[in-house]
């Protein structure tokens, strides 16, 4: 029984929605014939079991917390009810950290309260009222504690930190130095900069020489504290200090302590661009040495049930092949891979997809042994790696939106269409069309004039023709993507940051999921230890 009226159709109508999916399969793990609904005032046991916790802090609870006295009885039934069962425990009630209180009335209604309250507390039975009275007296002898500001600076000690640092110590000593005359002021045992808080400005102000051993309290104060610092930036922190204190270096200082916040890690978000430097894979020397393979869908499902993309594309020509297919499950993908490729151009030397259960399983597992071809996966989360086959993606559902008939969907027959005229133009990176490439010369199309007789003095040479035009289209190919990725990768790297991953090295990954904006960016502690750094060859 449920008093949410949709549930009731869960097990019988066919929902496109992730969240309701996960649900059906959670309901279907127990034996229910039949869900049955009913008004929401009748279905009081779920209520109650789902708004009553055995963990809830009876402190809460309390007249002094702002509950009036009609929740004196429930709570006397719950109370009796968790010591009949052993839930309730004064001992383990004491032993919790109360991390905030909140007051719900007035002081000056907590006298009424009391008065109102009274007589339920005397009606109920004396080993109840000396219990509620010897838990009021607890809350009142409990100290409340708040990380509201705790202040870790002591500037008392300034002396005699000042004394035990040698630098500090040593401007003491050559204070009659004209350089250190100009540059510091002692006072009352204290050593004083002179600084310009403007460059313009000839005005000098005196703060306090900070010794070295005081630099790390000071941070903490200003940056980590909530009402000082509260986490902010370094060029926060940085003005806020600068107008008391000094020490030499003090911005880097500042800017190494905020990076290396774990929380500021975690919760950031970053402004910067991606660190690491761009690693393009490297082109391969012919046709089908390596080939990009992705899935693009769903899209909307045409009269002849096609409702997916599978797009593969060779690294060497970037020729495509688009095949519609109604689903994407591991058998389809299987098929249509050996028949609409292989069959066609060959088996492949090495096929690049990402890891969905479509590419990955143990049918494509089996047939990469049996026909003779190495499959690898690009990295999890990072599309970028199988870019070649993603670009096309975004290019091509364009154009078939232009084509195709809203009214009908039918952008299957469109298909073949886009993808020829993509074959037969000039790529970007090579400087030739994926025609051209992977047949020696360009193709024919109906704007095009008749083509040029060549005659040959015998047949061979036109063989021999097509091979040294192929070998010469594939080099000027293959130096054109390296010109191309060298310009790209001097595009992507500036001002972006290439740190060096060590053997050992702990990290912090990255939270995936997250919908909450509260919610934390990266993992809480180190859970990864870079073990082993290795380098593919794609």
């Amino acid at each position: 029984m449920t008093d949410h009226c949709p549930l009731c159709y869960i097990m019988q109508k066919t929902i496109k929605n992730a969240r309701v999916n996960r649900l059906t399969h959670l309901i279907q793990e127990y034996n229910i014939d039949k869900v049955v609904h009913i008004r929401g005032r009748y279905n009081c046991l779920p209520d109650y079991l789902s708004g009553y916790s055995k963990e809830q802090d009876d402190e809460l609870n309390d007249i002094e917390y702002g509950l009036g006295s009609k929740n004196l009885s429930l709570l006397s039934s719950l109370r009796s009810y968790d010591k009949k069962f052993k839930l309730y425990s004064r001992e383990s009630s004491d032993n919790q950290n109360v991390l905030a209180t909140m007051t719900l009335r007035p002081r000056k209604n907590q006298t009424k309260i009391s008065n109102d309250t009274s007589h339920a507390v005397t009606n109920t039975d004396s080993h109840q009222e000396f219990d509620i009275v010897s838990h009021k007296q607890d809350i009142k002898k409990r100290k409340v504690t708040s990380n509201i500001s705790q202040n870790y600076f002591d500037t008392t000690k300034l002396k005699i930190a000042q004394k035990q640092d040698p630098d500090i110590q040593k401007i003491v000593r050559n204070f009659n130095l004209k350089s250190n005359r100009l540059s510091f002021v002692l006072k009352d045992d204290i050593v004083y900069k002179l600084i310009k808080l403007n460059k313009p400005s000839t005005k000098q102000i005196e703060v306090i020489y900070l010794p070295s051993s005081m630099i790390n309290s000071l941070l903490s104060a200003c940056h980590d504290d909530p009402m000082s610092g509260a986490h902010f930036s370094t060029d926060q922190i940085y003005y806020k200090v600068r107008n008391h204190f000094w020490w030499p270096r003090m911005k880097s200082t500042i800017e190494r302590y905020v990076k290396a916040c774990r929380l500021c890690k975690q919760f950031n978000i970053s402004r910067h661009k991606r660190s690491s430097h761009l690693r393009s894979i490297s082109p391969p020397d012919g046709p089908f040495a390596l080939i990009g393979m992705d899935y693009c869908g769903p899209l909307p499902r045409t009269p002849r049930e096609n409702q997916y993309v599978l797009v593969i594309t060779d690294y060497c020509t970037r020729y495509v092949t688009a095949i519609a297919l109604p689903n994407c499950t591991a058998e389809t993908t299987a098929q249509a891979f050996f028949n609409e490729y292989i069959c066609k151009y060959g088996i492949p030397s090495v096929i690049l997809s990402d890891r969905g259960s479509h590419f990955q399983n143990k049918l494509m597992e089996n047939s990469q042994k049996l026909i003779g071809y190495n499959h690898i996966y690009s990295t999890p989360y990072h599309p970028q790696s199988n870019g070649v086959v993603e670009r096309f993606n975004a290019t091509f559902v364009t154009q078939i939106s232009k084509l195709q008939d809203t009214q009908y969907n039918n952008w299957d027959e469109f298909l073949q269409v886009v993808v020829f005229a993509y074959n037969t133009g000039v790529h970007k990176s090579t400087k030739f069309s994926p025609y051209e490439l992977l047949y020696g010369g360009p193709a024919r199309l109906p704007f095009h004039r008749q083509p040029t007789q060549f005659t040959f003095d015998k047949p061979v040479d036109y063989f021999e023709q097509l091979k040294k035009t192929l070998r010469i289209f594939h080099q000027a190919s293959k130096d054109n993507i390296l010109l191309q990725q060298q310009a790209t990768n001097i595009y992507y790297n500036r001002h972006r940051c290439n740190p060096e991953l060590k053997s050992g090295d702990k990290v912090l990954t990255r939270v995936y999921g997250s919908k909450g904006k509260l919610d934390l960016k990266f993992s809480s502690i180190p859970k990864v230890v870079v073990i082993e750094v290795t380098r593919h060859s794609v």
